[in-house]
């Protein structure tokens, strides 16, 4: 038996992967029919695009909103030109799907109160874009730190945003889900725009209120911690349901396995410390 040759091992080495991702959906406990949607386009090794959609409007209405605001979304972006960057091209693909669904409440009697929340994100060499309207949240983990990236539009957020009403109060508030914002609603809609840069190791979830509305953020980074992408969806989807949730339900967790450019102020060496790097090299 031949040996093999140094660049031959060297090829045959695994390569880790720049990033995982896993998307579920789920009708939950208390409902017969599901409103959520969710979908992704992988577009190559370093860029992922993907959405979660809560739809409104009745049995068939909030299905059919949440489908096509993913459907279209992802089609949009898709097929817009890569000259355009991810926020740009990210942001026509939400307008064109708010029209698209606005057009057909108009043209079917039926669907006429139909509607949709729609969070959409876009990670494109090692920076997070996302365009969101309603009250599926995006979350961002660093370090064993959770923030929610994401403003609720809903009239109890709003209520609290002004001082009027304390976040554990608004939390069980009967009105919680009065929506302030959505898709397809106005033939315009105003997009709130994000832009994160990535760390190797971060992580990212966008979930539907079914899911942070029984989950406490803290959970959610302790749950999903050093688990892949599909064990930390799966291990979501099952909590929720164990508790009960009234609501369907539906995660996309993304995590940032490669190295990126990005380096936050924290995890950058101090002036004292590079200077001692410096003299101990010397």
């Amino acid at each position: 038996m031949s040996e093999m040759s140094a660049p031959e091992i060297a090829a045959s080495a695994p390569v880790a992967p720049v990033f995982d991702i896993a998307l579920q959906t789920d009708v939950g406990t208390n409902r017969e029919n599901n409103e959520d949607s969710c979908g992704h386009h992988v577009e190559g090794p370093e860029s992922v695009v993907f959405a979660v959609a809560d739809g409104i409007g009745g049995y068939e209405g909030g299905e059919v909103a949440s489908a096509m605001a993913i459907e279209v979304t992802l089609e949009a972006f898709r097929e817009s030109p890569a000259a355009w960057g991810a926020s740009k091209r990210l942001h026509r693909a939400v307008q064109r799907a708010n029209i698209e669904i606005h057009n057909r409440a108009i043209a079917v009697p039926e669907l006429r109160r139909m509607g949709t929340t729609l969070t959409a994100a876009v990670v494109d060499a090692g920076m997070l874009y996302a365009a969101h309207v309603g009250d599926c949240r995006l979350y961002h983990i660093r370090r064993g730190k959770i923030a929610q990236i994401t403003k609720d539009h809903t009239m109890v957020q709003e209520r609290v945003r002004m001082g009027l009403m304390s976040a554990a109060r608004a939390r069980n508030h009967p009105e919680r889900s009065a929506l302030t914002r959505s898709i397809g609603h106005e033939l315009i809609v105003s997009v709130d725009l994000i832009k994160l840069p990535l760390e190797q190791g971060d992580r990212v979830i966008i979930c539907s209120d079914g899911l942070h509305g029984v989950l406490e953020d803290r959970e959610l980074e302790q749950m999903t911690r050093g688990l892949s992408a599909e064990e930390a969806v799966r291990r979501l989807i099952d909590t929720a349901n164990q508790r009960g949730t009234a609501d369907n339900l539906t995660v996309c967790f993304f995590s940032m396995n490669g190295e990126t450019p990005n380096v936050s102020a924290s995890a950058a060496p101090s002036l004292w410390q590079r200077l001692t790097a410096f003299f101990r090299r010397s």
